[in-house]
Parts: structure tokens; sequence; C-alpha cells
């Protein structure tokens, strides 16, 4: 059975951190369903538009990672929204999958405390939102039970492929790995 991924994009997000998510995940052959915030068409903070699969209130819930990029004003406007911290909720609870990127595990993420008492990281200086109980950890990602967190743009592929790993198995990532000439 494949796995399922959901990856929220909202207006201002990180394009890097998103395509290049979307890209490693749906090679490494997981369904990978790209969620519009507020709309289908969503602009990045650098002037590229996505379009968008569904709009996050039509997406369903039946997912086993969800995944929210960085870039600004993207990660706070993903971190304001009912929507997102209802999903994240959920997915907490059944103890599937988070994943979060640059500014989006400081805002997204540790607001509503899903970062208690973990290791995580994100773009340097936003660790100033993160709980007293989180350790800050300088490394590119942090796996630390069901969450998984990564710096910013330039550690978006070694990101993508840790949610592989993670999702599917070392054995898929490794393939994605070689075929992307990753490191």
């Amino acid at each position: 059975m494949s796995k399922k991924a959901i990856i929220v994009l909202a207006e201002g997000f990180e394009e890097i951190e998103a395509v290049t998510v979307i890209d490693i995940l749906r090679r490494a052959g997981i369904e990978t369903t790209v969620a519009g915030l507020d709309d289908l068409s969503v602009q990045g903070s650098h002037g590229i538009t996505v379009s968008a699969d569904v709009k996050l209130d039509t997406a369903g819930s039946d997912f086993d990672i969800c995944i929210f990029p960085g870039g600004m004003p993207g990660a706070t406007h993903l971190g304001c929204s009912e929507k997102v911290q209802a999903l994240i909720e959920t997915m907490n609870k059944d103890k599937k999958i988070i994943a979060a990127i640059c500014a989006a595990p400081a805002m997204v993420l540790a607001p509503i405390g899903i970062l208690k008492n973990k290791k995580a990281t994100c773009f340097p200086g936003m660790q100033k939102h993160f709980e007293e109980s989180t350790t800050y950890v300088t490394d590119n990602v942090v796996t630390d039970g069901n969450v998984i967190t990564s710096r910013g743009t330039g550690t978006a592929l070694a990101f993508s492929l840790a949610i592989v790993e993670k999702i599917i198995g070392e054995e898929t990532a490794d393939k994605v790995r070689k075929a992307t000439l990753a490191n």
C-alpha cells in the first residue's frame, strides 16, 4: 500500500523547500498531495506560483505525514491557521509523522506544543520561538520520534531524503539519493 503525504502551502512559502520535497517524495513513490491553505494557486516568497492539487479544507486527513515548508510570510500564515493546527494535532495524536523546515518548526510546530521535550532544528535565530523544553540542535536535519525538522533551503534535499527514509526505509532513500546524485 502506497504511503500518503500532504504538504501545505501558504502565500509566501519558500519555493525550494516545497518543490524539493514534492519532487523527492514523488520519485520515491509516495502519493503526495499539495494543499493550498487558502487557494489552489499559491505564490511563493520569490514570486513563483505553484498550483496546488486541493485546498486544505477539502484534502481530508488520510495521510502518513504532513509537511510544512518555511519562507516568510508563509510560515506565519501556516502557524495562524486553525485548519493547520487541527491537522497537526490529529496527526500527532495518531502518532503520524510531522515534518517542518526553516521557519516552520518555530512558527508552526512550536506554538502548539509539538516540539515540547524534543530535539529540533530550524532556520538560525528562529529557535527563540521554541519552548524552553525543546532542545535546539544545529544539525541539518533532526528526527525525534514522529517529528522531523530541518534548517532551510540548503538542507531541503537532505530533509526530503530523511522523510523518505522515515516513511519507506533506507533502501528507497538510497535509490533516490543515487538517482539524484545527492551525497
